[in-house]
């Protein structure tokens, strides 16, 4: 009983009283029906918009329509092969699974499990969080629409025109998803991201025969209901998840309110979700460039929104609060600093669910170079590495300026996030030290991350699935899967339900400094404050300039003596390293190396090795050599 209490306590502290009485008002509208009344199904057909109207009162977008697109490239064998697999009705989910869909798909079954979820039911009434279902996100992926930037993509390149096939897969949505039943309108992101994504396609074949009056008056009046729906349930992506939920939907509203300006509550969804994207904005990009998600896969999904955000605005003489320019410019500034230049890659830090909403190049899914040059040339900034088809579709020029992004060797810190970047000749080292004034994905504090020529040879596991069996949660989701430290199999923070954690850890201090021959990093952290409150963590790193080598030292004060200090490494390439480690009477520690897990896309689980140093004593200390 005492235990539940102090969990409530946890709860209300990091959540706040707003977050705990939103959520309790939520379930008691849901309860007694009082969504269902809000959130009314199969509304009376109206048509606010028809297609002439709509084609003659034109409200500029990245491109008026396909023919006056003023860019040409030569159609790549990748996109020849994508648009091949898409035509088969064979989907690619989270930019690596593959699933035979097949050409009468209902856009209600998980491919990953054969479950069919209800079409007939409210949405409040679907359970997202079913173990039989499996994980709803792969009922989502296709519902989300991003397939159609390879079909858009395949007419520009190739010149077969693709409309059919694009206003079927949309036409047989509609015909499959009721309004507002169904799990395809359980998230608003979700529907803010289908509408976006349809927005691009009506306004690429604006002027095509395919694009029928009875098709178009179809689109605008599931346009308006979807908008009506994200609009009324804005707060419980605002109060009770407050992350890049919140960010895709506000910025929905605007750009539905911006565009069909002719629709019943178009200004005042344009006006709310302008003012409503600023404040996410600066909320939720902290003033550092870094994402109070602590995500580098979901921070690329705000760099794309904003892009969105800021050309729309741009096109259509209207301005944001500065505060949305300048945070845009620090995210730039934070991601290309822990970026590889050679490949474009990323830190697989934190969650990641393979979101790349709005796939405008044939570039991996792991490369952030397109996205980011995108928001640099939207910026006005020059971006260095190499020019992509993104920033075409954007009708956006390699930008000539004075303002250049680089990224110099030495130490960058990012204090706000808690990130401490350092380089040199061929090689990087990640390290996150961060406090939690926003909720936690994963208990991964004082991770280390370590990148030689382009190869991520230290690395973080990713996120695999939202919804797994208990272990793989644990695993993905706890400390186990990071370069950290554990107690026993104790994380640093207690798991509560699905994505809710307690006794947060908290950075106390960090420590910096550079000789010409090494960085010296030390960072102190609260954590396992469950287990004991005087518990700290302090990570002490060397990382010397001229070798490839990395030394860190591990001390755990007040640990219990009855429990086991572990400290974990987790590669790909074991042959590429060597580990010496000790305890603190400098007693030489034997590695068990085991199998680890690597998820460098949703859903897709793979092996690694898993080196791991334990003691009863307090203190690991550990040479790691590149061979």
């Amino acid at each position: 009983m005492f235990a539940k209490v102090q969990r409530a306590g946890q709860l209300i502290g990091n959540m706040g009283w707003r977050y705990i009485f939103f959520r309790l008002g939520f379930e008691l509208k849901k309860r007694t029906g009082i969504h269902k009344k809000a959130f009314p199904v199969r509304p009376a057909h109206e048509t606010f918009l028809s297609l002439d109207e709509w084609r003659r009162d034109y409200v500029p977008f990245f491109f008026r329509s396909k023919g006056e697109i003023d860019f040409t490239l030569p159609l790549s064998k990748e996109l020849e092969k994508e648009h091949a697999q898409i035509s088969a009705y064979n989907f690619t989910f989270f930019s690596s699974l593959e699933y035979e869909l097949g050409a009468d798909y209902d856009w209600l079954t998980n491919p990953d499990t054969g479950y069919s979820y209800n079409g007939t039911a409210h949405w409040t009434d679907i359970n997202d969080y079913n173990q039989a279902a499996g994980d709803i996100k792969f009922v989502w992926e296709p519902s989300r629409f991003s397939h159609l930037y390879t079909l858009i993509r395949f007419d520009k390149h190739s010149g077969v025109d693709c409309s059919a096939q694009v206003f079927d897969e949309i036409s047989n949505w509609i015909n499959a998803n009721a309004i507002n039943q169904g799990p395809n309108f359980k998230c608003s992101q979700e529907i803010s991201l289908r509408m976006m994504n349809w927005i691009f396609a009506l306004y690429y074949y604006r002027n095509s025969p395919t694009l029928t009056n009875e098709l178009f008056d179809e689109i605008q009046h599931y346009i308006f209901w979807q908008t009506r729906h994200v609009y009324d349930n804005i707060n419980f992506s605002r109060i009770a998840v407050r992350n890049n939920h919140a960010i895709t939907e506000t910025l929905a509203l605007y750009i539905v309110g911006l565009l069909f300006p002719q629709l019943p509550g178009a200004a005042k969804w344009k006006k709310d979700g302008k003012r409503w994207f600023e404040e996410e904005i600066a909320y939720q990009v902290y003033e550092d460039g870094t994402f109070l998600q602590f995500s580098m896969n979901y921070h690329r999904v705000v760099v794309q929104l904003m892009t969105w955000a800021i050309r729309l605005a741009g096109l259509n003489n209207e301005r944001f609060d500065e505060v949305v320019y300048d945070r845009a410019k620090k995210s730039l500034q934070f991601l290309t600093a822990a970026m590889d230049e050679t490949t474009g890659w990323l830190p697989n830090y934190g969650a990641n669910d393979g979101a790349l909403f709005f796939k405008l190049s044939d570039n991996h899914f792991r490369d952030y170079r397109p996205q980011l040059e995108a928001l640099s040339n939207v910026l006005g900034v020059k971006w260095p590495y190499g020019h992509f088809e993104d920033s075409d579709w954007y009708g956006l020029k390699p930008f000539e300026s004075s303002e250049r992004l680089a990224v110099p060797p030495g130490y960058r810190s990012f204090n706000k996030g808690g990130y401490h970047i350092y380089r040199s000749a061929d090689s990087m080292s990640f390290v996150r030290c961060g406090n939690h004034k926003d909720r936690p994905s994963q208990a991964d504090n004082l991770h280390l991350d370590v990148w030689h020529k382009g190869i991520n040879i230290l690395h973080d596991a990713g996120s695999y699935k939202y919804n797994a069996d208990q272990s793989d949660l644990k695993y993905f989701m706890g400390s186990r899967s990071h370069n950290t430290v554990m107690l026993d199999d104790y994380d640093q923070m207690e798991k509560g339900a699905r994505f809710i954690w307690y006794y947060w850890t908290q950075c106390e201090s960090v420590k910096t400094s550079e000789t010409d021959d090494h960085f010296f990093f030390e960072g102190i952290i609260k954590a396992f404050q469950y287990i004991n409150k005087n518990i700290r963590h302090t990570r002490k790193i060397t990382v010397h300039k001229k070798a490839f080598v990395w030394e860190v030292e591990d001390t755990i004060d007040n640990k219990p003596p009855e429990m086991m200090l572990t400290q974990l490494w987790h590669t790909c390439y074991p042959g590429m390293l060597k580990f010496e480690s000790s305890t603190a009477l400098h007693e030489a520690l034997k590695p068990s190396v085991g199998a680890g897990y690597y998820s460098s896309f949703y859903g897709k689980k793979e092996k690694c090795t898993e080196i791991a140093f334990a003691t009863n004593e307090n203190r690991v200390a550990t040479r790691i050599t590149v061979i």
